[in-house]
């Protein structure tokens, strides 16, 4: 069978070196510019290190139930378990039922290392739940790390706080440094007793904001800075965020897409603002990093995620089966610290290893994308069996991973897709469209009718890397193209063998 041709279109500028060998996240050495012993803190961490977070987990206890702002983005909902996003819990906890989980857990899950909060409110605006969650667990569980994310609008006054419960990691969501472009995405703040609307009000949120980080980074506490990426609103504003947050210390940049989907009832969905196209969100991210390390492999989770990022095992720790759990922590920091020093030091040995840049690969060859139903960072998916693919782009200087894009379950077999399942074809042309800006799909396995779509868009099926490591199967299928001749700037076209 032909498989499709592809445009030659102009190539981007390929930028960075490869990645680890796990495939994910910006290039190995993007946190090379800290000081050693504040990358010894985030180089495990699973929220900050693309390394990490394939094999350390993390939990969120939702114990924040209030908050002082409203984004035009955000539209927290308690007790439901469908939808995937930030504000969103099944269930609220008091801090003593939060330390319970968070034992049992890390008894269950022993790569478990992280513990934050992050809503589904925001946990300044809840300071006496937050800071008693943060003191138990100092006491009971002193062998996992402590987080925070806030809007930043109460950060000032409690940046001795968070110092005296040794929370060493804070994340503040920051979406502009301009009042104007603030007033577009915060229709009112809480402050001193009153709610303050439009530009004043965003010219609070940004000076604490700003307050709050230059306060934490001076005391050695390392700063993340999330962003959401509003089409037409801050998505050229952010590159000059990028700069000052830097500046001021913050050691990472995580530029997130808005998610406004109407059936979440958020002011930014029920008004139909456009979500970022992946093109944009890369493209902002790439024009960022110049200035700043840049954080791609994150999912945007709940406030009660518990497992490896990307993946969500919350319903196995609801409070009615923790409550007849019976745990032994002592015991379990045990097992714990044998888990941990394997998977440091397998860590290691893969931060040792230099990867050289790829051979064979004539020079001016154009970056190609490649979509990879991945798992564990082999290509292990089926491709009706993901729900999310992870993006490649290949280069002559290497395989970097770019982001995540997620998909609808297409097939629910074990052999088949898309013949005999209900509605295969609308759900298979979104999955597909989903796709768009990729030239390969690397997968386990594929059925007839979504390779004949996948060629029909353009978009060359390939399934002969099953259980490879993802970034060799990549490097594997871009040699193969580039052995053709047909990756230069003086071809046409271009058809993969």
């Amino acid at each position: 069978m032909e498989l499709p041709v592809i445009s030659n279109a102009a190539p981007k500028e390929a930028s960075g070196g490869g990645c680890s060998s796990s495939g994910c996240g910006t290039a190995p050495d993007a946190l090379s510019h800290l000081p050693d012993h504040i990358r010894a803190k985030v180089q495990d961490h699973p929220c900050y290190s693309e390394e990490a977070h394939h094999y350390f987990a993390r939990m969120h206890v939702a114990v924040a139930p209030a908050c002082n702002i409203q984004c035009n983005y955000c539209n927290r909902k308690y007790d439901c378990s469908n939808e995937s996003r930030p504000g969103v819990v099944s269930e609220l906890l008091t801090p003593d039922q939060a330390i319970k989980k968070v034992l049992a857990v890390a008894a269950e899950i022993p790569q478990m290392t992280v513990l934050g909060i992050a809503g589904p409110g925001d946990p300044l605006a809840n300071p006496a739940r937050t800071f008693e969650t943060f003191e138990q667990l100092s006491e009971k569980a002193p062998d996992i790390k402590l987080c925070v994310s806030t809007n930043g609008l109460s950060l000032p006054q409690y940046v001795d706080e968070i110092a005296k419960h040794n929370i060493d990691h804070v994340t503040i969501t920051i979406n502009c440094v301009d009042p104007e472009v603030g007033a577009k995405i915060y229709p009112w703040i809480y402050w001193n007793n009153k709610r303050i609307f439009g530009i004043e009000g965003a010219k609070i949120l940004i000076e604490q904001q700003q307050k709050g980080l230059e306060m934490l980074t001076s005391r050695g506490i390392l700063v993340k800075v999330n962003s959401v990426l509003i089409p037409g609103v801050n998505d050229e504003h952010l590159k000059e965020v990028s700069k000052i947050v830097k500046a001021k210390g913050a050691f990472l940049h995580n530029v997130m897409p808005l998610i406004a989907e109407p059936e979440h009832g958020t002011y930014y969905g029920i008004m139909e603002q456009p979500e970022p196209t992946p093109e944009q969100l890369q493209d902002l991210q790439d024009a960022c990093a110049g200035d700043m390390a840049m954080m791609r492999h994150c999912r945007q989770c709940r406030a009660d995620a518990v497992g490896l990022v990307g993946e969500d095992r919350g319903d196995e720790f609801t409070m009615d089966k923790i409550d007849v759990m019976d745990v032994d922590y002592e015991a379990a920091m045990v097992r714990r610290k044998e888990v941990h020093d394997s998977i440091i030091e397998k860590l290691e040995a893969q931060r040792g290893h230099t990867k050289p840049k790829p051979q064979g690969i004539p020079e001016g060859s154009r970056p190609v994308l490649m979509a990879v139903a991945g798992k564990n960072g082999l290509v292990a998916e089926h491709f009706g069996h993901a729900k999310e693919f992870l993006i490649y782009e290949a280069s002559p200087d290497g395989v970097r991973f770019i982001s995540h894009r997620k998909t609808e379950l297409y097939c629910g077999g074990m052999d088949s897709c898309g013949e005999g399942d209900e509605e295969p074809d609308s759900l298979l042309d979104r999955n597909i469209k989903v796709l768009e800006g990729c030239e390969v799909v690397l997968c386990s396995k594929i059925g007839f009718e979504p390779w004949g779509k996948l060629e029909a868009a353009g978009i060359a099926p390939n399934g002969e890397h099953a259980m490879e490591p993802i970034e060799e199967a990549v490097m594997t299928v871009y040699k193969e193209i580039a052995a053709t001749g047909r990756l230069l700037p003086s071809t046409d076209s271009l058809k993969v063998a």
